[in-house]
């Protein structure tokens, strides 16, 4: 079960990644912002491509939801942390922050 400290320690390990606040949440990002952390470290939004997005739902419909309106289409996805392992939030942060890093790096 993870929570907010493992994305915090999760996230700054990816290389480039920096935290900063974004309204009511902690952001982070390397070119761009690729997953917010709510204030009470239950859940966070990620940035997925669409795709991403419609099979982690469907995949696991308690741990994953689109965001409400043109954000959640456009792939932000909101993780509730108690649904996932350290692991699979691992895993979907990599995912998010391959999508944030500058093109000509993108290719990693």
């Amino acid at each position: 079960m993870a929570n907010g400290k493992d994305l915090r320690r999760l996230a700054l390990a990816l290389e480039g990644t920096t935290e900063a606040p974004h309204f009511d949440r902690a952001a982070f990002k390397v070119a761009r912002i690729y997953v917010t952390l709510a204030a009470d470290g239950l859940s966070a939004n990620l940035k997925l491509s669409p795709d991403e997005q419609e099979l982690k739902c469907l995949l696991a419909p308690a741990a994953f939801a689109p965001v409400p309106g043109g954000w959640g289409r456009q792939g932000w996805t909101t993780a509730t942390l108690s649904e996932l392992s350290a692991a699979e939030l691992s895993d979907v942060l990599e995912t998010a922050w391959r999508h944030a890093l500058p093109k000509r790096r993108a290719r990693l």
